[in-house]
């Protein structure tokens, strides 16, 4: 197409909102065009699965990455169920419980049918300078497995704090995905009172 035939095609497609290129519907909008169909002949169950599997599909594309993260009051009973701390403050010795949700782990088949996503979790305190103050390798170790790729994955992470005196630090996770290698990093300010 000659250039100003491309432009005036554009112009045309924008002043009057049609578009003069073919659409192309991707697995997501193909997975719910499905879903609805099942749903509409009665199969409720089967648009369900025909989301959860598209979505999972989808989600393993997307790069690593963290999701929500926040301190919490008391230890999350699963993903999405918790209570956020109102405040980042800290009494000296007081647990610091983090709630962090993944995005885009990768997966990979195992035995039975099954699939599998692992992490692991390094930490480091920092100083409001940014200084490391300390760090520990292998904080946490995660592994899902189940018949899904489940996209509600989340990691509870405790932090005994003792020893530094009042003021701003910064408690930094380090996301290893075990299969693909990629990293993602979980930054949460906070205070120790005095």
């Amino acid at each position: 197409m000659p250039a100003r035939s491309y432009a005036a095609a554009l112009l045309l497609a924008t002043t009057f909102g049609f578009c003069a290129f073919p659409a192309v519907a991707g697995p997501l909008v193909e997975a719910a065009t499905r879903a609805e169909k099942l749903a509409i002949d009665g199969n409720p169950v089967g648009a369900h699965d025909a989301v959860r599997e598209a979505y999972g599909a989808f989600a393993s594309t997307l790069p690593f990455s963290i999701g929500k993260v926040t301190f919490v009051t008391d230890p999350p009973e699963g993903y999405g169920m918790y209570s956020p701390r109102p405040t980042s403050t800290y009494k000296p010795g007081e647990p610091l419980i983090s709630y962090v949700e993944p995005v885009g782990l990768s997966w990979r088949s195992i035995d039975g049918g099954k699939v599998e996503a692992q992490f692991t979790v390094d930490l480091e305190l920092l100083n409001n300078k940014g200084d490391t103050l300390a760090e520990q390798k292998a904080f946490g170790s995660f592994t899902f497995r189940g018949f899904v790729r489940n996209q509600e994955v989340f990691a509870k992470l405790t932090l005994n704090v003792e020893g530094p005196p009042a003021g701003d630090y910064v408690l930094r996770y380090r996301f290893r995905d075990a299969l693909s290698g990629a990293v993602a990093l979980s930054d949460q300010s906070f205070s120790i009172a005095p």
